[in-house]
């Protein structure tokens, strides 16, 4: 094995723009019609990255958008956690989740009073 080159070390900056997109297109653009001159001289003189933000790189179903909550806990974690869409709907699929013992207590209870169940999950 070879000799590692030395990089010399230089302070790091994470900056975390929430609802920040990347995105080339004007249209409908706040971010790219705003005045950001601090940022355009930061973007032009250092080297920066972009992270996906959406659907399996945070933990959702490929193409769902993802939301500050999931991308700070993907980025604390430094892993992706697979979110709670994305557990009931493997669930949902193996069959698993008509086995939940909640589920079928409450499916059962409503039906032998004959009332209606309602389900109601974070709507946002």
């Amino acid at each position: 094995m070879g000799e590692a080159r030395k990089v010399p070390r230089r302070p790091t900056l994470l900056i975390i723009l929430d609802g920040f997109g990347v995105n080339p297109s004007r249209i409908n653009n706040a971010v790219q019609q705003a005045r950001t001159p601090r940022l355009d001289e930061y973007f032009s003189q250092h080297t920066h990255t972009t992270l996906d933000a959406c659907g399996s790189s945070v933990g959702l179903p490929d193409g769902q958008m993802g939301n500050s909550e999931v991308g700070h806990m993907t980025l604390g974690c430094g892993a992706v956690m697979r979110q709670d869409l994305v557990r009931i709907n493997d669930e949902i699929e193996n069959g698993d989740f008509f086995n939940n013992a909640a589920l079928v207590s409450a499916v059962e209870d409503a039906a032998e009073a004959e009332r209606p169940l309602h389900l109601v999950g974070l709507v946002s």
